[in-house]
């Protein structure tokens, strides 16, 4: 199954164990995160129903890109101004993709019990 995710602004075409670099996320590595901004999924040729689909992910790193020289210069007037710039990225290895399983609550008792004890207390 693949999807295709939004995330800084990006779109990435993800399966799982697929690994992807994209904007700085917060985060350290191992934590678990979700991208829940899943613009299309499918399976071979069928499109699936985006509807509560999410992704997770694993932050495998947080690391800097390759420099970026910024060099400006401006012809016969003695300027020139040289910057360098190294932007932060996450490495992302997509765990799963499909909806997110929601824990079921716990049954609730009957309020028999209750209905117990008020009879004692008017006895007594």
């Amino acid at each position: 199954m693949f999807a295709i995710v939004r995330t800084g602004g990006k779109q990435y075409r993800v399966a799982a164990g697929d690994k992807i670099v994209v904007e700085k996320l917060a985060g350290e590595a191992g934590d678990k995160i979700t991208l829940d901004d899943v613009l299309l999924a499918g399976q071979g040729s069928e499109l699936k129903d985006t509807a509560g689909l999410t992704v997770a992910a694993e932050i495998i790193a947080q690391a800097k890109g390759e420099k970026v020289i910024v060099f400006k210069k401006r012809r016969r007037h003695n300027y020139r101004r040289r910057n360098g710039h190294r932007q932060r990225h996450t490495i992302l290895r997509i765990v799963a993709i499909g909806a997110e399983e929601k824990k079921k609550a716990a049954p609730k008792k009957a309020a028999a019990p209750a209905d117990d004890a008020a009879p004692a207390a008017t006895e007594a």
